[in-house]
């Protein structure tokens, strides 16, 4: 008796895997992001006499993660209050890992945006520490100071790295091409931010971010 061999399973395309589970409706992903956004700020300003929950509220990266932060709020526009609180723990979570070379991108940029500089707060002759602090404090103000001023020390703290990144690639060209091009996109992409989160922060004063 022969034995019919037995057949492979069928291979589920993207497509029809998506018609089984159903694919994220992004109309309620962003209600969901914004609704998310809001509960968090809100709930961070009724306490803000709790200096537990600030810290906890500027920790949250930590207690639950990136990428759960990214989940949320990483594709909302910049010109909302998920995509603002998204690039604000991303801007934090990125000094807390990387703050020596940060320091050294800060100090050379305060030659060229010393107004900038001035803005963000950092101390004058700042440390790894230091900017840890002032970024732990830009975020914390989202909870207990005024949104839109928390969003322009923001705006102005990226000022200063970028520039100071424009500074480190002018220095590279000579001896390594690709690397300071690399380095000029990336004062790019900061400056970019930087210019997001200051429009952020006039809608803030405005009343308009939403």
């Amino acid at each position: 008796m022969t034995r019919t061999p037995p057949r492979r399973p069928a291979r589920l395309e993207d497509a029809q895997a998506d018609a089984i589970v159903g694919a994220p409706d992004p109309a309620e992903t962003s209600e969901l992001a914004h609704e998310t956004a809001r509960a968090l700020v809100d709930g961070g300003r009724g306490r803000a006499d709790d200096p537990g929950l600030v810290e906890r509220l500027v920790r949250l990266v930590e207690t639950e993660g990136l990428e759960v932060i990214a989940e949320m709020w990483a594709g909302s526009p910049p010109d909302t209050l998920p995509g603002t609180l998204w690039r604000l723990y991303l801007i934090r979570e990125w000094v807390r890992r990387d703050p020596r070379h940060i320091v050294l991108n800060y100090q050379r940029g305060l030659a060229m945006a010393e107004v900038a500089g001035v803005i963000a707060g950092v101390a004058d002759t700042p440390g790894p520490d230091d900017v840890k602090d002032t970024a732990d404090r830009i975020l914390a103000g989202v909870f207990d100071g005024e949104l839109d001023v928390a969003l322009d020390r923001a705006s102005a703290f990226l000022k200063v790295l970028a520039a100071g990144s424009a500074l480190a690639a002018d220095s590279l060209d000579a001896t390594n091409e690709e690397l300071s091009a690399l380095v000029v996109h990336r004062a790019g992409n900061l400056l970019n931010t930087a210019e997001e989160l200051g429009r952020a922060a006039a809608m803030a004063r405005a009343g308009t971010l939403e």
